[in-house]
């Protein structure tokens, strides 16, 4: 086997193809991924995932090689936060403290304060000082919802996730009369109007941990949908029914994720190529905010 072969662990992200899932070492949210895989002996990671998260397992693990299935799999959220605009952004706010969805770049990694996860925003927000203002980016519902948790105004960069903001309020009630004692559980990248909606609101793993642990045997799934295939794996007698993007399409599947594929994660293997670089003194400013988020976590 080609990963046996140079001594590679392939990572895989929910929101990958359910082949690749299957293919994957270790499956999970993209921070969780690359802390695993700082921990094997490998000597090259396949992240099968988008860019910025292939990024971040590079930072965590400089003396690995990273490589990625497709270069072309970005992400709509890190790119709409581009690093000149976002340094001006900040400028234009020298007393805030800067906080930032590990959802980014490591170019704007790099010029935060720290970097937090969907999992844990609430907790790290809450532990900053009530008298220091924070700057949130780059996703603004993820901010929003944030705020509403903590009771913390903060500054949002005007940023979002394509898919997310896709999901349509009229498909939601369609289905919640369709299936009336399902559950509705949603990612907090989503909209407020649908963030509504949600009886349970959480990141792709405590989604998962919630739809294992409810007693409900229905679920209507606001996220990226590849996240069904491990639900339905873990729960076999429950259903899991996917809310449609705008006027019923499919474009609640990101465009991005999906440009991974087994023929690209085969290629990619024997090639050891496209590899993520980063520069050394970018990598170093971006590892600090991650190392703090893990110290107050801790």
């Amino acid at each position: 086997m080609l990963s046996k072969k140079h001594n590679a662990v392939i990572l895989a992200h929910y929101y990958q193809d359910e082949f690749i899932q299957d293919i994957a070492h270790f499956i999970g949210d993209s921070l969780e991924l690359s802390r695993k895989a700082a921990k094997t002996n490998a000597d090259v990671i396949v992240f099968c995932g988008v860019h910025f998260m292939a990024e971040t397992a590079k930072i965590i693990s400089p003396d690995k090689k990273v490589i990625i299935p497709d270069l072309e799999a970005g992400c709509s959220l890190a790119n709409e936060c581009p690093e000149d605009e976002f340094r001006n952004f900040c400028s234009e706010h020298p007393d805030h403290f800067v906080i930032s969805y590990i959802n980014c770049s490591a170019a704007i990694k790099a010029q935060s304060d720290l970097i937090c996860t969907s999992s844990n925003a609430v907790d790290l927000v809450r532990k900053i000082p009530k008298d220091m203002p924070i700057l949130f980016a780059p996703d603004k519902n993820l901010g929003r919802w944030v705020e509403q948790q903590t009771g913390r105004k903060m500054t949002l960069w005007p940023g979002s996730c394509m898919v997310h903001e896709t999901f349509n309020e009229e498909e939601i009630l369609k289905l919640k009369i369709k299936y009336p004692k399902a559950d509705v559980i949603a990612h907090p990248e989503c909209t407020e109007v649908l963030l509504q909606y949600a009886d349970f609101i959480g990141s792709t793993s405590k989604l998962l941990s919630y739809s294992k642990s409810s007693s409900s045997n229905e679920f209507i799934v606001l996220t990226e949908p590849g996240i069904i295939h491990q639900m339905e794996q873990n729960n076999p007698l429950k259903k899991f029914i996917p809310v449609p993007g705008n006027d019923g399409c499919n474009c609640n599947i990101c465009p991005y994720m999906r440009l991974n594929t087994a023929e690209k994660v085969l290629k990619c293997l024997i090639s050891l190529s496209p590899e993520i670089e980063l520069e050394e003194t970018i990598r170093i400013k971006a590892l600090a905010p991650i190392m703090k988020m893990l110290s107050l976590s801790n």
